[in-house]
């Protein structure tokens, strides 16, 4: 994998024809670029078939999380659009991450389509382990977020999220094939903002990260495209 496209830039907006301006100016600079729930919320389908008009890989970020039938039915519904990336939450289960992983692969196979990547959601990055206390989670992030990979694993997801603390923890009983998509990603001088658990792009690949999934740094850069390339030469 190019060190271009591990990035995905996180196009925090609700605008759509703001996203099909950044993607078109990111074009070629990152892997893709990432909507999230409020954009989604906002503009549906159609706003995200205005940004893949452009080219982009999407990664389509709204972390399903209801009972196994619901998940199953919101993938089938978003199949269409072929997202590069689908997340759900570890915390629905066994079965909701089972039903999750083989209704996207029976859709792709369906429309011809490459299936998504399905990846799991461990523990928000927003999150620390006083968090977790005070929400009676009898592990901190270090024991919990393995728990719930290798609980991902087994019910086949393709990998999951998790903060860059967590990477080399779950390489270490996981391997290389499991895809871990790290959000939390700060260039150095970088203000960390809302993420308590955070790490600079260098780091976080050397530690195993697949994707770094990245935001303000590159969006609210004079130059997007520009602080895009200078990110991804630093994985050079």
């Amino acid at each position: 994998m190019k060190p271009s496209e591990r990035i995905f830039c996180a196009l925090d907006t609700t605008d759509v024809d703001a996203a099909v301006a950044l993607s078109e100016q990111l074009y070629g600079t990152v892997g893709g670029v990432k909507l999230g729930l409020e954009f989604y919320c906002s503009n549906g389908a159609r706003g995200f078939e205005a940004v893949a008009k452009t080219g982009m890989p999407i990664f389509l970020d709204l972390k399903f999380h209801d009972i196994p039938n619901t998940v199953a039915g919101a993938i089938r519904a978003v199949a269409p659009l072929q997202p590069s990336i689908l997340t759900i939450h570890t915390q629905g289960g066994p079965e909701m991450m089972r039903r999750a992983a083989e209704t996207a692969a029976e859709e792709a196979a369906k429309l011809g389509a490459d299936k998504p990547w399905v990846v799991g959601v461990t523990i928000l990055t927003s999150l620390d382990d006083n968090d977790l206390s005070q929400m009676a989670v009898r592990h901190g992030t270090e024991t919990q977020v393995p728990l719930l990979a290798n609980l991902a694993n087994e019910n086949g997801l393709d990998g999951i999220v998790c903060s860059p603390k967590e990477i080399s923890l779950v390489r270490a009983s996981l391997g290389q094939k499991f895809k871990l998509v790290v959000p939390g990603i700060r260039p150095a001088g970088s203000a960390a903002g809302d993420q308590k658990r955070v790490m600079t792009p260098q780091e976080a690949v050397s530690a195993g990260a697949s994707v770094l999934v990245i935001g303000r740094p590159i969006t609210q850069a004079p130059d997007p495209a520009a602080a895009a390339r200078a990110i991804a030469d630093s994985l050079a």
